[in-house]
């Protein structure tokens, strides 16, 4: 794998142990009598989707929050008038007997962040357009101009840094990838190298003041560049002896298990590296269904530490760049075929009805094969021989001691039994990282009939993989690698979860050419659409439409989690197509950079249609929006029929 050497000067600064598991040590800081940071430990958090102004609406929610565990409740203050209701809606908590820091997230106006800072403990502020601007206008601006704009924003920022201070009020600067300003936009493009810009511009400023009572965020729709976002912000703020808490969240992950797994994989993939300090988990749905999914993401790592070590290594991947580790092609695994989709159906029977469960149906009366964009490629038979027609796209991975080379059977073997004069097209070998030795390394590297099973030895499962890896590459060892992950005695969503995790977080460094989740616990339709459901959210297999779809607030003009119904009710056969649906303005237009069509609540009853971030049709009555958004792709040619089963 080649390397940028300015990327890895920058990790070298990153105070991360990529082999172990070690939280970073950030600065404490107090959120009303909450502590975050430090060693304090990491804080879960909601956000309201009330209207601010209905006091009692918005209580009745924040208890129901705070009742699941949010140790912070966010509340949209979009303009004074809700910012002034804050102080209502704090007294009815304590009323309530519910004791917790109440957070303003602020977007286009600094006069209401100042409001709010009198009534809650701690402000959102959004640098995309708390004091700049976003009209998608590509600016040329010289050094003076730029330097002029930052004055600009200085004296708007100031006085709410010195209110905070005076008043002991934290801060979280947040900055959204979507919602980047066109001057950051100018100068660093739509990179994660701009959305830690635009943090440390306004960092700055508090730094400036002696202000310090701050938290920092990267959030992005896509897990690939959220994680990358964070890495260099730290390895920035390390470069110049700073140590802020990081609150984790991927925004607009969406509803379903298509929202957890995206999440899981961006907040887990920086969870595993130690950095972190709170977390929110971004659903279109109840604020409330937030937080058990946050629990059991950040629960997993009380006792991380006790995990084995590891040995570090030079690192063969670039931790701000993905690029994909260069393995050679053995069958359709590796080279630059998309990530394979392994599945064990080693005990039960083994019948056509049963592939069902893994995207294959069989017709009698037609007596063939139809499958679904999430077919697997492989299933695990354990000692059996499948002995009806397979599909033809199926291969069986057989135990070694009981094959005999039936059509697209292959062996797997141990790395102690490998026999390598065994004649196959391709042998599967399960290894731990205590196998990669030498000796047997050089027996399989630089051969074309191999496919590594890495399986994680170490609870610290996604390091435990990742430096298997980077092991072969140290070794000059080019083999494919199908990571491996054996998860029981957990319950359906957990299972998702922390399969997301140690097999998600590994594809977005670039290694994985294939996935297994091994045992048989689970149920296979979990297991199938868990492991298409970590290879779309990490970009590296596309199979399904993606939903853009953000979590709902007090700003949101129409019901989300009923009008998302709708929409992937029908589309969600267009495979590859990303949807964005925005329930307001403020992330909308920039969020639709990322997706190829929009649909933006921009008035009461009224929807905006967007092509990418170009306006296609505004103030669509909400009743006939979703016909109009199928127009919309119709026009553009993406449109397909779908096809009745």
């Amino acid at each position: 794998m080649e390397q940028n050497a300015a990327s890895h000067s920058q990790s070298d600064q990153l105070n991360v142990d990529w082999f172990n598991y070690r939280r970073r040590v950030s600065r404490q800081i107090k959120v009303g009598d909450l502590a975050l940071g430090g060693d304090a430990p990491i804080r879960i958090q909601s956000m309201t989707t009330a209207d601010t102004l209905d006091v009692e609406k918005t209580v009745d929610e924040s208890i129901r929050m705070v009742d699941a565990g949010s140790e912070l409740v966010r509340i949209t203050a979009p303009s004074k008038k809700e910012a002034e209701a804050l102080g209502s809606i704090a007294k009815a908590l304590q009323v309530a007997n519910k004791h917790v820091p109440l957070v303003a997230d602020i977007h286009f106006t600094p006069n209401a962040a100042e409001v709010a800072a009198d009534h809650v403990e701690k402000i959102r502020v959004n640098p995309g357009n708390y004091a700049d601007k976003k009209k998608f206008e590509e600016i040329d601006y010289t050094d003076e101009s730029y330097a002029a704009e930052l004055d600009r924003i200085e004296t708007r920022f100031t006085p709410l840094v010195l209110k905070c201070k005076r008043l002991k009020r934290a801060m979280r600067i947040g900055t959204n990838h979507g919602s980047l300003s066109d001057r950051i936009l100018s100068r660093y493009g739509d990179t994660p190298m701009g959305m830690v810009e635009s943090a440390l511009e306004f960092l700055r400023i508090c730094r400036k003041h002696d202000y310090h009572e701050i938290v920092i965020s990267m959030k992005a729709s896509n897990p690939q560049v959220m994680v990358q976002a964070y890495r260099l912000l730290v390895a920035r703020m390390d470069a110049e002896g700073m140590n802020y808490p990081l609150h984790l969240g991927v925004t607009e992950a969406g509803d379903g298990e298509d929202g957890r797994i995206k999440s899981a994989i961006g907040i887990g993939a920086l969870l595993e590296d130690g950095l972190g300090d709170t977390i929110r988990v971004s659903l279109t749905e109840a604020p409330e269904a937030e937080l058990p999914v946050a629990r059991k993401l950040v629960d997993r790592y009380a006792q991380r530490g006790h995990s084995p070590t590891m040995d570090a290594m030079p690192l063969s991947f670039d931790p701000f760049n993905h690029a994909r580790r260069a393995a050679q092609e053995a069958l359709n695994i590796g080279g630059k075929n998309v990530p394979v989709v392994v599945h064990d159906l080693s005990t039960g029977d083994i019948t056509p009805a049963r592939l069902f469960g893994c995207g294959y149906r069989y017709s009698v009366p037609l007596d063939k094969w139809n499958l679904d964009d999430f077919a697997c490629d492989y299933i695990y038979s354990g000692n059996r021989e499948i002995e009806f027609e397979l599909p033809g796209t199926l291969g069986v991975i057989q135990d070694a001691a009981d094959w005999k080379g039936a059509t697209r059977h292959y062996p797997l073997w141990s790395a102690a039994n490998w026999n390598p004069e065994a004649t196959s097209e391709v042998h599967f070998i399960q290894a731990k990282k205590a196998d990669l030795t030498e000796a047997f390394v050089s027996r399989v590297k630089g051969r074309k009939d191999i496919v590594l099973a890495l399986e994680a030895s170490s609870a610290h499962a996604m390091a435990d993989l990742r430096s298997c890896c980077m092991q072969l590459d140290q070794m000059k060892c080019d083999v494919p690698v199908i990571l491996t992950r054996k998860l029981d005695n957990l319950d359906d969503e957990s299972f998702q979860l922390f399969a997301s995790v140690d097999l998600g977080a590994p594809l977005l460094d670039g290694f994985g050419d294939g996935i297994w989740m091994a045992g048989n616990q689970a149920s296979l339709q979990l297991r199938n659409s868990t492991a298409f459901g970590i290879l779309q959210a990490t970009r590296t297999r596309i199979s399904k439409t993606e939903y853009i779809s953000c979590p709902s607030c007090g700003r949101t003009l129409f019901d989300l989690q009923e009008t998302t119904a709708k929409i992937r009710s029908v589309t969600s056969h267009l495979k590859g197509v990303k949807i964005g649906i925005m329930g307001c303005i403020v992330n909308g237009p920039g969020e639709m950079a990322d997706a190829d069509y929009g649909y933006v609540g921009t008035g009461p009853g009224k929807i905006t249609l967007y092509k990418e971030k170009e306006v296609v049709e505004r103030n669509v009555p909400e009743d006939r929006a979703v016909d109009a958004l199928v127009d919309l792709i119709r026009s553009h040619g993406d449109w397909v029929e779908p096809v009745e089963v």
